[in-house]
């Protein structure tokens, strides 16, 4: 297997959803990453959403790196099938393992874990902590409510815009992922997130 030419960190849900187009979605990120000698960096489990973007990412020919605390490798099925697969104690250093690891990041839909990593690395952007482009896919309208709330707390003045520029959101899988590898760039220098968080 080549070197991989960048990384992705995917935020996706441990549960499948009620629609299949979140799992054909999930399914044509790790195919994508895949088919452009890419590598996924995930949180290891092998159900729902996260097990579908790893699977995918694999067959594809891709590389696939899992981060999961011991305390949910039973509750989330840890996949024994990455190509590295890291067991960790805390939440904290799951997150900052998956963040060091990536060039870029991707929530697709999930559930309140998923929002949590998507808001705190979000968060990690605008203080300045890294520089890595931010995506969110909105499938089927997923994450529509989510973005007119978020257009309602800038224009209530708890946000500003430059902060949701930030966050590039598209219901396209492949536009997305292609926008946020050529943001990211080449070479870029590792940022030891784990000394700041």
């Amino acid at each position: 297997m080549a070197e991989p030419t960048f990384s992705v960190c995917v935020y996706c849900g441990s549960r499948p959803g009620d629609n299949a187009a979140y799992a054909q979605a999930a399914q044509a990120v790790g195919q994508w990453i895949g088919a452009h000698n890419g590598q996924l960096v995930y949180g290891g489990g092998r159900s729902g959403l996260m097990g579908t973007v790893a699977e995918a990412t694999r067959l594809a020919g891709g590389r696939v790196v899992g981060v999961i605390p011991q305390a949910l490798v039973d509750k989330e099925l840890a996949n024994r099938q990455c190509d590295e697969l890291h067991i960790v104690q805390t939440m904290h250093e799951r997150k900052a393992m998956m963040a060091e690891r990536s060039d870029a990041f991707l929530a697709l839909p999930g559930g309140i874990g998923t929002f949590e990593e998507l808001f705190e690395v979000w968060t990690w952007r605008q203080l300045g902590y890294h520089d890595k482009p931010l995506g969110l896919l909105n499938v089927a309208g997923y994450y529509d409510g989510l973005l007119g709330f978020l257009q309602g707390s800038v224009a209530s003045g708890f946000m500003g815009e430059w902060q949701m520029g930030l966050l590039h959101a598209s219901t396209d899988a492949e536009a997305l992922l292609r926008a946020l590898v050529q943001d990211a760039g080449p070479d870029q220098a590792p940022v030891p997130l784990r000394s700041v968080i």
